[in-house]
């Protein structure tokens, strides 16, 4: 076991925060071993009578805000585990809609440090287990679950939940998943379950994907086959499933792709719920930091996409709204990502850029950022998202917009920073 002296269960929780941060020998570290042995011994694999695990390269935040948006109109006790947070830890645990208190955590984690004895884990890891306790000591009725990275060799695999998910499928994680499509959906379809619903909300996926759900028997149901979605008008949409048809529903302020998804789960999730919930939540569900507009002159608009493929749908949201629209962009990226596509993808709202660093080993620095950028677009680098904010903020015009993206460092740093200034006035 480390040395490092534990917090006590009343430690504050920044002090366990740093805890987890240090007893393990890296942040990132895939298998199932370590953390199946301490959920079984603390009887944590069934947290709830319902659970849905949400795989995916983008949408899975999206999508398990739509669903729990509906199952909490429908009068269940929800639970929703995601990560990474924007500003506070106790972002990544939902309960009915609300994050609980750092004393909850903290007691938490105490539990978990009980219970795992000489057995090391990362901090993915402990975070899982120690949600997984809240949940099952909350007793909620459904828990949404948001895997971390691929699927299979993901902490949060070790629950027997009833419902699979993958929202999308896209290049990503490179130094962890690799940077072959048909591996990747290999990987997040290793949260399938045999003879339990297997929901896949990408198009025509790599064969991987089915291939294994019909391996394992699991019951398929890919979009554009078994259920499917059209745009009717600007406000409304149709989702239909065989013969069942839902019309007039209104759009969402979450992607309509991620709506589609989160239906089926929930159709086949056995759940009671109505159309008048669905209806409901739909029109409720949010989530911080996708496309998430902060009135003032001049405007931000923060949103989270960190790789090509969130970047072009992020792109194509802006340009279906105003085709001529132009952006002032804070960008700050982590240096695994694909810096050189993401940025080609925003290029087409670009009117200037303003490079900021961000910290940590993974953190990629405003000169990596610059070597993609011709220099008369660059308004400057930044040693952080909040100085590059600050500058934007004096520098362009208060009609325009800043666009706030790249990394959930980058768009939770300026979060932070504009609501301590709200605060202050």
């Amino acid at each position: 076991m480390s040395t490092i002296k534990q917090p006590q269960a009343t430690s504050p929780l920044s002090m366990w925060l740093d805890y987890l941060n240090s007893i393990h020998t890296s942040a990132i570290d895939l298998g199932l071993d370590r953390v199946s042995v301490v959920a079984q011994q603390g009887k944590l694999t069934r947290p709830a009578p319902v659970t849905i695990t949400v795989a995916g390269t983008n949408g899975k935040g999206s999508t398990c805000a739509l669903m729990e948006a509906i199952l909490l109109d429908a009068g269940y006790k929800v639970g929703v585990y995601s990560s990474p947070h924007l500003i506070r830890y106790n972002e990544r645990v939902r309960i009915n809609g609300n994050e609980l208190a750092d004393e909850a955590h903290a007691q938490a984690f105490h539990d978990i440090e009980q219970l795992r004895g000489e057995v090391s884990l990362s901090f993915f890891e402990y975070a899982t287990l120690a949600a997984l306790k809240l949940f099952q000591d909350n007793q909620v009725d459904v828990v949404l679950l948001e895997v971390g990275l691929g699927g299979r060799l993901d902490a949060t695999n070790v629950v027997d939940h009833d419902v699979s998910v993958i929202t999308s499928l896209a290049v990503d994680h490179v130094d962890w998943l690799g940077d072959d499509i048909s591996k990747i959906g290999f990987e997040k379809a290793g949260i399938f379950r045999s003879g339990k619903p297997a929901v896949c909300g990408q198009p025509a996926p790599p064969s991987t994907v089915p291939a294994h759900a019909d391996d394992i028997q699991a019951d398929f149901y890919q979009t554009g086959i078994q259920f499917d979605y059209q745009s009717t008008s600007k406000d409304t949409w149709r989702w239909v499933h065989g013969a069942y048809t839902l019309e007039d529903l209104p759009k969402p302020d979450l992607p309509l792709m991620n709506a589609n998804t989160a239906l089926m789960a929930l159709c086949s999730s056995g759940l009671d719920i109505s159309d008048v919930n669905i209806v409901n939540g739909l029109k409720s569900a949010r989530l911080a930091g996708r496309l998430q507009v902060v009135e003032g002159k001049p405007t931000t608009l923060l949103d989270v996409a960190h790789n090509p493929h969130s970047a072009q749908y992020l792109v194509s949201q802006l340009l279906a709204k105003d085709e001529t629209a132009k952006y002032s962009l804070v960008l700050g990226m982590l240096h695994d990502k694909d810096i050189e596509q993401t940025i080609n993808a925003l290029q087409p709202i670009a009117k200037r850029w303003y490079l900021a660093s961000l910290d940590g080993p993974r953190a990629a620095t405003a000169d990596e950022l610059a070597q993609y950028l011709d220099d008369d677009m660059v308004a400057g680098q930044y040693s952080s998202p909040k100085l590059a904010y600050q500058a934007a903020v004096q520098e362009v015009d208060p009609q325009q917009t800043i666009l706030v993206v790249g990394s959930f460092h980058t768009v939770g740093e300026v979060l932070a920073y504009q609501q301590a200034t709200a605060s202050t006035k």
